[in-house]
């Protein structure tokens, strides 16, 4: 579980108000010293994370924030910081200490995982600090709250078996793959090997895909597009050819028309995003006036070279295509600012590196606030003229604007 890759785990995130004891329920959770725990308000600074494995669920990450009550402009800086995180969060547990119930700053918060889409388990710590009666009254106030003593570990259990129900009732993974095939398909994965492939191993989305393909019962066939053709040769009744976004129009061109072909990049955009959004937002290119600005969102932060595909490649086949000039704007890691009103259309990578829930509300930031976003794929399918192939493997009806 240890080599589970974050952007597939469960994200628990940890919030409440300096000294609440968020990070005594960060170790008695994982029943290790993780977080440094004193009685100084604000000694969390920056968001403190440990992968585990909680069982029956399986991998996990937690994450313990810093205070969100601190005034200071440096604490400005860490809140949001902080409430960033709840992008990507799939359970957050509010901690509100027993003798500090404030409940205009859990209304707020409250709203906060609302807009966020965050399913929260609210949990009232130090309960070992505090007499019966004064107990019974917060109690009849919050019925549903987890009460707990974070450094006696009093109900830690109670809380874990809660928060193995919440993840229970929210966790529903699609396939990447095998909603899509049949059992006992045959795919082939065409995988480029250029100076970006990194040496000695496949990239993310390349090893995902194989396994959900032996999950599901998929027989699947690796070669580089060099191979391609005499791999069509060698293989009957293949079903499915699944390449890389770049060499997307080559391969376009080798597999015959009988044989459906879409891209690891267009697979994740259904895995994880929202695919009729994506192909809408590829729509708008069309009617990209020129001199519109386009964010270019990344997820892996790595060098560039000539043969990027986000700096360079979609840039220059943007303007090629469409015979008018952009300004490019380019953000990765989890660097996606919500102050999006600038741009005209915003193309985001695969995602491999963050989970669903982080896509899901960068998909949500982008339609509240009317502006079109698309995926690398997606784009490189249309600016190659095949998006209409690409995207009839989709049982929903997907067809191209």
């Amino acid at each position: 579980m240890d080599n589970t890759p974050n952007s597939n785990r469960v994200v628990i995130s940890i919030y409440g108000k300096r000294n609440a004891g968020k990070s005594s329920l960060l170790n008695s959770l994982t029943n290790q010293e993780i977080s440094i725990v004193s009685p100084v308000k604000g000694t969390t600074t920056d968001p403190v994370k440990k992968a585990m494995e909680l069982n029956p669920i399986g991998p996990v990450l937690f994450i313990d924030t810093a205070g969100i009550d601190d005034s200071s402009q440096l604490g400005y800086l860490r809140i949001q910081k902080s409430i960033s995180i709840m992008r990507r969060t799939d359970i957050a547990l509010y901690i509100m200490d027993a003798n500090n119930i404030d409940d205009d700053f859990f209304e707020n918060m409250r709203q906060l995982f609302e807009k966020y889409n965050t399913n929260y388990i609210h949990v009232i710590n130090k309960i070992d600090t505090i007499n019966s009666e004064k107990l019974k009254k917060i109690k009849a106030k919050y019925p549903e709250s987890i009460f707990i003593s974070s450094t006696k570990k009093i109900n830690i259990d109670v809380l874990k078996n809660r928060l193995i129900k919440e993840i229970e009732n929210t966790k529903k993974e699609l396939p990447i793959v095998g909603d899509l095939i049949p059992y006992n398909s045959k795919i082939i994965l065409v995988v480029p090997i250029d100076k970006q492939a990194p040496k000695g191993r496949l990239i993310l989305p390349q090893v995902q895909v194989l396994r959900d393909c032996l999950d599901h019962g998929i027989k699947s066939y690796i070669v580089r597009d060099t191979e391609l053709k005499s791999a069509l040769k060698d293989l009957k009744d293949v079903n499915l050819v699944i390449t890389d976004s770049q060499i997307f129009k080559k391969v376009d061109k080798i597999v015959p028309k009988n044989i459906k072909l879409t891209s690891f990049s267009i697979l994740f955009a259904r895995h994880k995003g929202d695919l009729k959004e994506f192909i809408q937002g590829a729509r708008t290119i069309e009617k990209l006036e020129n001199g519109a600005n386009i964010l270019i969102a990344e997820n892996c932060t790595h060098n560039t070279s000539h043969e990027d595909i986000g700096r360079v490649k979609i840039p220059k086949l943007l303007e090629e295509k469409t015979k008018k000039s952009f300004n490019f704007y380019f953000e990765s890691g989890f660097n996606f600012s919500e102050n999006i009103e600038k741009y005209n259309l915003i193309i985001h990578c695969g995602g491999c590196m963050v989970n669903k829930k982080e896509i899901e509300n960068r998909i949500r930031i982008c339609k509240r606030k009317t502006i079109p976003i698309t995926n690398y794929g997606i784009v490189l399918a249309y600016l190659n003229g095949i998006i209409d192939r690409s995207i009839e493997l989709f049982s929903e009806g997907y067809t191209y604007p």
